[in-house]
């Protein structure tokens, strides 16, 4: 009997390397400074960070590796780390 093993992890988009793909699981909450978590959490849905979006991390800036461009579905944008860290994804792996 053959087993096809498919295992999957969880990790937050803003820990996340170039080349990083999987979906989007959820958005959680973490310590963000200079803007209201709420109304981080309303950008994130209307960039299109709603759970079961096809996720893709394309580049990491220079400094510091940020920001971060991703593909969300068929969007790119730009996102800080630190705004990054509350999509949670599950990447897929085998």
């Amino acid at each position: 009997m053959s087993l096809l093993t498919n295992t999957s992890s969880t990790v937050r988009l803003g820990g996340g390397r170039r080349g990083l793909r999987g979906h989007v699981a959820g958005l959680s909450p973490v310590d963000v400074s200079g803007i209201n978590r709420d109304e981080l959490e309303r950008r994130l849905i209307e960039m299109g960070f709603i759970e079961g979006a096809r996720i893709e991390l394309l580049h990491e800036g220079p400094f510091g590796r940020d920001p971060i461009a991703v593909r969300v579905d068929d969007t790119t944008v730009a996102l800080r780390r630190r705004d990054a860290n509350l999509v949670i994804v599950t990447v897929q792996e085998g």
